[in-house]
């Protein structure tokens, strides 16, 4: 028999294609936004037979992100001029991801960090790593060159939250160009503790990586997870610690006021079941949209064979259901600089305007 636990958000559908009569109501302790519906079913083989009819059963088409809601100032804002929350801004206002946060707090199977790379183009990679000083230098410098940065964010090489250098980084970002917009990318871990602190420093939206519901399938995804005492989590207590910090920090996010976006990595054979229950959960929290992403083959996943262009169309039409769904992420460097899809060099950037400044030392 097949069992497992689903996070479900109260006062929501569950769109599984298993029988309800087999469901029985658990609530968890502590979980707050969610309750648990466990479910037995018949054999695995049946459970993948089921994948594929709901995918066709429950196809819908997502709602597009001009059709968000935008009622406070900061949702105006970000929904409007931030190239990766608005379809329309990415093609005229570029951004700038500044990799000043190396340490990470979580290994997913999928990562492999390099900060000393040129020539892949992925999320986890950088040429460099800078300190904050560094990283503002490279703002004015692309600023002053271009003039059509909409959004400065932190998405790694690791996670930003598990850096003290992304706050200092943000502090100065808030206080030289306020006007722009500040953004951070994180897993989640430590969401609950650290978004005080997005929040003063003037973060105004936000992108949580879940690729999961059930703790099962985060094991499966994560090889450790780093516990509360700074001990490595594995199996399902890693997965269980990292998925109620993770929606605990979410609902936080959403209540301060932020722009939240949830990223999730389509693992064929893996999570491809849940990414619906993560929309479904994610848009009854509160968040503005969701972001299904391709599995990038390497590490743990290197043999796993990537979902389709068709596969991530039609997760999307169901997700699409739950929570507006972006598709136009590039799935950008730490160090991505520029319009979406036409990335510029950021140290390229800085060395010509370093380079002008000094002519015009010269000729003056």
């Amino acid at each position: 028999m097949y069992q497992c636990d689903i996070y479900v958000a109260p006062s929501t559908k569950w769109l599984s294609p298993r029988s309800r009569d087999d469901a029985k109501q658990q609530v968890r302790p502590g979980m707050g936004l969610a309750r648990v519906l466990r479910f037995s079913g018949s054999e695995t083989d049946a459970i993948q037979k089921s994948r594929s009819r709901s995918m066709n059963e429950h196809a819908v088409a997502p709602t597009p992100l001009s059709a968000l809601s935008a009622s406070t100032p900061n949702e105006r804002l970000v929904l409007n001029e931030h190239p990766c929350f608005s379809r329309a801004a990415h093609h005229k206002t570029g951004r700038i991801h500044l990799p000043v946060a190396p340490e990470c707090n979580v290994q997913c199977g999928y990562c492999v960090r390099k900060y000393d790379c040129v020539n892949e183009s992925r999320p986890g990679v950088a040429s460099t790593v800078l300190t904050a000083v560094e990283s503002i230098e490279r703002v004015r410098a692309v600023v002053e060159r271009n003039g059509n940065i909409g959004a400065v964010g932190i998405a790694g090489p690791g996670d930003p939250l598990a850096n003290e250098e992304t706050f200092e980084t943000l502090e100065l970002l808030r206080k030289e160009y306020p006007e722009i917009i500040g953004c951070v990318s994180t897993n989640g871990l430590m969401l609950p503790d650290r978004i005080g602190d997005l929040v003063d420093t003037g973060v105004r939206s936000l992108t949580v990586t879940i690729n999961a519901v059930m703790p099962e399938t985060a094991a499966a995804i994560y090889a450790w997870v780093t516990g509360p005492d700074g001990e490595r989590l594995r199996g399902i207590e890693a997965g269980e610690y990292l998925l109620s910090r993770q929606w605990e920090g979410l609902q936080l996010a959403v209540d301060a006021g932020l722009v939240v976006k949830v990223n999730s990595v389509y693992i064929p054979g893996v999570n491809d079941f849940e990414l619906p229950a993560i929309a479904q959960v994610a848009g009854s929290a509160g968040a503005h949209m969701s972001n299904v992403l391709p599995l990038i083959p390497q590490a743990r996943f290197r043999t796993t064979t990537p979902p389709t262009p068709a596969q991530i169309h039609d997760m999307r039409q169901v997700c699409g259901e739950h929570i507006s769904q972006m598709s136009h992420c590039q799935q950008c460097r730490a160090d991505a600089c520029g319009i979406i899809g036409k990335d510029q060099d950021m140290e390229s950037e800085t060395l010509m305007a370093r380079l002008a400044d000094d002519y015009l030392d010269m000729v003056v």
